[in-house]
């Protein structure tokens, strides 16, 4: 079992670090920039939305992340969050599941009322975690423009 717990800033190294790993198990570049600055205004309070970071109880190595984003949305009636991003560095050992877990709990203790993310087509096994957590495939098609 891991400890998981909202990152902090002194996290931050560690984090860019996995998501690059991310970045490359997604078949993405990893853009450390552009994380950096994605990372930052998540890691000094609640605004914006949280961090977890995952550590080994014992070497405090660092086991992987999630990034919950919050918004408002009428169609749901309050808060809502978008998990944007949820990295373990080993897969099948269950961190994903405990993530899963611990984002409830936070989105709860947050106030949302719904939680909403994104997988890409091709990822199965993802869709089978979140599936057996509760999250249902939506009909709508997320489209995007970068400004």
């Amino acid at each position: 079992m891991a400890d998981i717990a909202r990152a902090r800033p002194d996290d931050l190294d560690d984090l860019l670090t996995m998501n690059a790993e991310f970045a490359l198990t997604e078949g993405h570049r990893p853009e450390p920039d552009r994380a950096r600055h994605g990372f930052a205004p998540l890691l000094t309070d609640d605004t914006h939305g949280v961090v977890l970071i995952a550590r080994d109880p014992t070497t405090r190595r660092a086991l992987g992340y999630a990034v919950i984003c919050l918004g408002w949305s009428i169609e749901v009636g309050g808060r809502e969050a978008v998990l944007d991003e949820i990295y373990t560095r080993d897969r099948g050992t269950g961190l994903g599941a405990e993530f899963l877990r611990r984002i409830d709990d936070t989105c709860a203790r947050l106030g949302v009322l719904r939680i909403f993310l994104e997988t890409e087509a091709p990822n199965h096994r993802a869709r089978n975690l979140y599936a057996r957590h509760g999250y249902d495939e939506q009909d709508s098609i997320w489209m995007s423009k970068d400004l």
